[in-house]
C-alpha cells in the first residue's frame, strides 16, 4: 500500500511539477520512465500478493490487485491531456484495496 501511495504522490507532484516548470517536464514525461516504474510495480504487487493467496487462500485481494494493475497498464495508452492521470490514479487506488484486502486477510 505504501507503494501505490507513493505511485499516487509521484503522479500528482508531477503533474503539478510540469506545470509550473515546463522546461523540465520531458524526463519524467518519457514513456520508458513510466513503462519501467509500471514493470517494477507489477513485480512488487505480483510478490505481495501472491504470497497472500498462499498464505490466507483468498483469491479476492490477488483480483482486486490485479485488475488495479491493468488499469494502470492501460493508462499507458491514454493520450497526455490529463485522463492518463486520472486513469493511473483510479488503478493505483485499486490496487492500493487489493494490498489492504490482502493485509485484512492475513489477520
Amino acid at each position: 500500500m505504501g507503494l501505490s501511495g507513493l505511485c499516487l504522490v509521484h503522479c500528482l507532484a508531477s503533474t503539478i511539477f510540469f506545470a509550473s516548470l515546463a522546461s523540465v517536464g520531458g524526463a519524467l514525461l518519457n514513456p520508458a520512465f513510466h513503462e519501467i516504474g509500471l514493470v517494477i510495480a507489477i513485480g512488487f504487487a505480483l510478490v505481495t500478493l501472491v504470497s497472500g493467496v498462499l498464505s490466507h487462500g483468498y483469491m479476492m485481494p490477488f483480483a482486486v490487485g490485479c485488475f488495479g494493475l491493468g488499469m494502470m497498464a492501460g493508462a499507458l495508452s491514454r493520450p497526455h491531456d490529463g485522463s492518463e492521470i486520472l486513469a493511473t490514479m483510479i488503478g493505483v487506488a485499486v490496487v492500493a484495496l487489493g494490498h489492504d484486502l490482502n493485509r485484512r486477510a492475513r489477520s
